[in-house]
């Protein structure tokens, strides 16, 4: 019985890894117009995200950020990535303090759940 409940949870982890992997990197995504997700992935109209979770803001060697993000001081958590794909033109002026600070994203209007789909997709990219 213990075996089949652990075989039971695994299936179900991988079964909503899947549904977070389709829904974030599937050939539908908004995302996977603008970035890669590849280790040592090429930069597109965005950065490359492999990784992000933990970095810093800014830090990659994407040359378009906007100068508030390229400025950025912030790391990357799970709660500044929930925001910025929820409504990135709001994100940077909260996580810079500055009211006129400016992103070239444009807003992707993926909150709540679809945020949380998100940054766990990204958060298993390392």
């Amino acid at each position: 019985m213990k075996n089949l409940i652990i075989a039971t949870g695994a299936l179900a982890m991988l079964m909503s890894g899947l549904a977070v992997t389709e829904a974030v990197a599937g050939p539908e995504s908004k995302c996977k117009a603008c970035h890669t997700f590849e280790k040592g992935g090429k930069h597109k109209t965005g950065p490359n995200l492999f990784g992000i979770v933990g970095a810093k803001a800014g830090s990659t060697d994407f040359g378009k950020y906007s100068p508030s993000l390229k400025d950025g001081t912030w790391v990357w958590d799970e709660a500044k990535l929930e925001a910025w794909v929820c409504d990135s033109k709001s994100a940077i002026k909260d996580l810079t303090g500055d009211a006129h600070a400016k992103t070239k994203m444009g807003n992707q209007k993926k909150c709540g759940s679809e945020a949380a789909d998100v940054v766990a997709f990204l958060s298993t990219l390392k």
